[in-house]
């Protein structure tokens, strides 16, 4: 069984009278900056000159360069992007890091895979919220959090993870529960989670089972409703409930097709080819092709957002939405 912090195992004093520099201002940083700063903690934005430090301002949030902010610092959360954040530590972080200081990270990615090799005097600990920064910070208005996975990679001070545990807290991953891991096994699973399951193989399972209806002469309304518009009600009831209190609810009807041609659809060829992806992902193989796309400009990945956003189905939805929420009449 895993190990359980909640928000009794963990103490804010370990980050009081302490600077937090969140680097970079997207939907995870913002959100966390946010958070941190209401449980009374010191936060600083560090970001390069764009949108996002603008909106930093509006937030009320000092903000100043990268390196400066990695001067004045004690922790410095890294939540940039997975595939910029190599070449920023090396050129802004690096030169300016001193002995002591934190490195957290959000993800265990760049870690993980090596990409970023950090001293031995810096401790090295990772807090991965399970859920997008917008979720991050509805949850914690509202009084409760989202979990957080914790790691450690590094323990130069000793209190690695009391830091760890206290950001978790900060940003209300202790009010949910948070669950220790590697940064390795973090990393692995999330990749694998997003591209077999919840992203890559529900986006292809979805567009099949469009693209069977139509070609099958069913209408594309019909066909996106079943296939596409109806997904939420069953992840709420799994979210819920999990997939029995989920049973519970649907029909015999639907139970007695979902436990018998289920299997059918996803069976042990989808799983050996699971266990193929897996192994990319363990062995590197996915961080390298991914790496290597951003470095040639991303021809393949441009592309094939192209043609999803190019779909027929993204149109049927489109209109069906536009109907739904604004009373409006599908486009013809």
């Amino acid at each position: 069984m895993a190990d359980l912090y909640y928000d009794s195992d963990a103490d804010l004093s370990a980050l009081k009278n302490k600077t937090i520099a969140t680097l970079g201002y997207g939907a995870q940083g913002r959100a966390q900056a946010l958070n941190l700063r209401d449980s009374g903690l010191q936060v600083i934005v560090g970001a390069r000159p764009g949108r996002s430090m603008d909106r930093a301002a509006e937030d009320g949030f000092e903000r100043c360069p990268i390196a400066e902010a990695t001067e004045r610092a004690d922790l410095l959360a890294m939540l940039i992007n997975d595939e910029y954040q190599r070449d920023l530590y090396n050129e802004s972080i690096f030169p300016h890091l001193q002995p002591g200081k934190t490195l957290l990270f959000a993800h265990g990615f760049n870690i993980a895979f090596g990409q970023i090799p950090p001293p031995s005097y810096v401790d090295v600990i990772m807090v991965a919220p399970v859920g997008v920064g917008e979720l991050v910070r509805r949850l914690y208005l509202q009084g409760s959090g989202a979990p957080c996975l914790i790691a450690v990679h590094h323990d130069y001070s000793g209190s690695a993870k009391a830091t760890a545990l206290a950001y978790a807290k900060a940003i209300g991953g202790t009010r949910a529960g948070v669950i220790e891991t590697t940064f390795k096994e973090e990393c692995e699973t999330d990749l694998f989670g997003e591209q077999a399951v919840i992203v890559g193989g529900l986006t292809a399972l979805l567009t099949a089972g469009y693209e069977t209806l139509t070609e099958a002469g069913y209408q594309p309304e019909l066909a996106y409703f079943e296939c596409v518009h109806q997904l939420k009600l069953i992840v709420d009831l799994i979210y819920e409930r999990g997939i029995s209190g989920m049973r519970q609810a649907i029909s015999d009807t639907a139970l007695y097709g979902d436990l018998t041609r289920g299997p059918r659809i996803v069976n042990d060829e989808t799983k050996a080819r699971m266990r193929e992806l897996l192994k990319e992902i363990q062995d590197g193989r996915f961080a390298r092709d991914w790496l290597q796309e951003n470095v040639v400009g991303r021809p393949v990945f441009g592309s094939l957002l192209k043609q999803g956003e190019d779909h027929p189905m993204e149109q049927v939805g489109k209109n069906l939405r536009r109907m739904a929420t604004e009373g409006a009449k599908p486009d013809s």
